[in-house]
């Protein structure tokens, strides 16, 4: 059995979770928009990926007898200035999810719920190569700047991501 503390911490990590994704999908539309189809299709992936996050915690709580209560999303930022404006602020919230999944598994550290800290070192990993990801991203498109034929060549390459 869950902990009512730990069910209510992670039912505010779904809709983190949730949020992202729905961030996510809100960069996706901005570059498809901006004419970059293979940045918007690396974040609508990123979506996808974000809310499979939330599934994983919603069946964590279901699987324990605990009780999943959605809360409503956020409305996310919908335009950017610039492309490196997008991808700063990925990586920015890649960070702010490392936080609270870190707090997560300090909580079921104090509560001794190892089932949760089972789920979450899972989720520690995931957020290493999310900040990698990012990161490296972040580097890509500032040494571009406005280099437009490298520019188009990142999209070319981040358009070949495919699902894992």
């Amino acid at each position: 059995m869950i902990s009512t503390s730990m069910q209510k911490s992670l039912n505010e990590q779904i809709n983190k979770e949730l949020y992202s994704a729905y961030l996510y999908l809100s960069m996706s539309a901005w570059f498809d928009n901006n004419n970059l189809p293979g940045f918007a299709k690396w974040m609508h992936m990123q979506a996808e990926e974000e809310y499979e996050h939330a599934m994983k915690f919603f069946g964590h709580i279901a699987d324990r007898g605990g009780k999943v209560e959605l809360k409503a999303i956020a409305g996310p930022q919908v335009d950017w200035k610039s492309n490196l404006e997008v991808v700063e602020q990925v990586l920015e919230h890649e960070q702010f999810v490392t936080a609270s999944i870190n707090s997560l598994y300090d909580q079921a550290l104090s509560e001794k719920d190892y089932p949760a800290q089972v789920m979450l070192q899972w989720f520690i990993d995931e957020q290493v190569e999310e900040e990698k990801n990012a990161s490296e991203l972040v580097h890509l498109v500032s040494v571009l700047g406005k280099n437009e034929t490298g520019l188009v060549m990142l999209d070319q390459r981040l358009a070949q991501r495919e699902s894992d």
